[in-house]
């Protein structure tokens, strides 16, 4: 990509099949990160009729965008105002899509469609499960963004279409936030503490 430097560029490549990451529902469950995809305007290069953005974002592992048309193969994702996105996740299965499945990704970011730069090249090995993407520089620190364009470049088996099963964003969870949940957690156990002191005393 124009203006890019190669050194901002991380490549995800693993040298036999790409393992699966964890589900990102554990990811959530941190309490750290929150998922934002419903906050976008998602489209798609092409699809197949019934094989489109929804089946990208119905939490359903069975279904799965379909791609219709050359390469690369696009996914868009339009913020509506400047969003920290700090994590990307991607569902693929090679056991099921074989051919279909990417072996090639470009994840890219930017304002809009005019000034995207490519920042994670991802080389896939018959993955079968989560890939985890992230979205952050040299310094672990997320990326502010209004545009996230996932680009498929190739498939396994030099097939041309593609399936990808389902992706989700997530944004980091401020950590002030996440200090009052901690001290509200802290004064329930005192409150309750207390009150169980109190019924213990009542007893005597």
């Amino acid at each position: 990509m124009g203006g890019v430097k190669e050194t901002n560029i991380l490549k995800m490549t693993t040298p036999n099949k790409t393992p699966p990451g964890a589900d990102p529902k554990q990811l959530e469950r941190t309490g750290t990160v929150r998922e934002i995809g419903s906050q976008a305007v998602w489209s798609l290069s092409s699809c197949k009729p019934g094989f489109g953005v929804d089946q990208l974002r119905d939490d359903n592992l069975e279904t799965y965008w379909q791609s219709d048309g050359s390469q690369p193969h696009l996914v868009n994702i339009q913020f509506r105002r400047k969003t920290t996105v700090k994590t990307l996740c991607i569902y693929a299965d090679y056991k099921s899509d074989e051919s279909y499945t990417p072996s090639k990704i470009s994840v890219r970011v930017g304002n809009n469609f005019h000034n995207l730069q490519e920042i994670r090249q991802l080389e896939l090995v018959e993955p079968s499960g989560w890939i985890h993407v992230p979205l952050t520089d040299n310094h672990k620190k997320p990326t502010r963004t209004f545009m996230i364009q996932i680009a498929v470049l190739a498939n396994h088996q030099n097939g041309r279409d593609t399936h990808m099963r389902q992706i989700k964003i997530y944004t980091p969870v401020e950590e002030s936030s996440i200090e009052v949940k901690n001290q509200v957690r802290m004064e329930e156990v005192k409150l309750l503490s207390l009150k169980e002191c109190l019924s213990y005393c009542c007893r005597w």
